[in-house]
């Protein structure tokens, strides 16, 4: 049974999983919060239903700690948004540089959403999952 909101044991490994997949992301694409937890395993010690629950906002705090190099406005919400926060404005403004377009403050996943390594013409190298 789920205890409720857990970390991962080892934060920053886990942290650097998501860099790692958030740096394959390719220029004009997105990817969700949910989705990136998705594709990574949760770490050895946390339950499925920990994980489930406590993971997308791993994920999010891993973003708000990403280094320089991660393009971390391509993360948005499962909604197609820009989760409110600061910096919001300038990730809208990089997305649409990018070629990313909104309607209504809202991308269209169908359109731009980046379905993982193996779906893009970039070579896929250093993943850690």
């Amino acid at each position: 049974m789920s205890t409720g909101f857990v970390l991962p044991p080892n934060t920053q490994a886990y942290y650097e999983q998501v860099w790692a997949f958030v740096r394959q992301i390719p220029v004009g694409k997105v990817a969700t919060y949910g989705q990136i937890r998705q594709a990574l395993t949760a770490p050895e010690g946390i339950s499925a239903d920990d994980y489930q629950l406590s993971a997308s906002r791993w994920v999010g705090s891993a973003m708000a700690a990403c280094p320089d190099d991660v393009p971390w406005q391509r993360v948005i919400n499962a909604q197609g948004k820009i989760s409110r926060q600061v910096g919001a404005a300038e990730q809208k403004q990089r997305l649409l540089d990018e070629g990313v377009l909104f309607t209504r403050d809202k991308v269209d996943l169908d359109r731009y959403q980046w379905q993982g390594p193996g779906q893009s013409e970039q070579p896929i190298q250093g993943l850690l999952f």
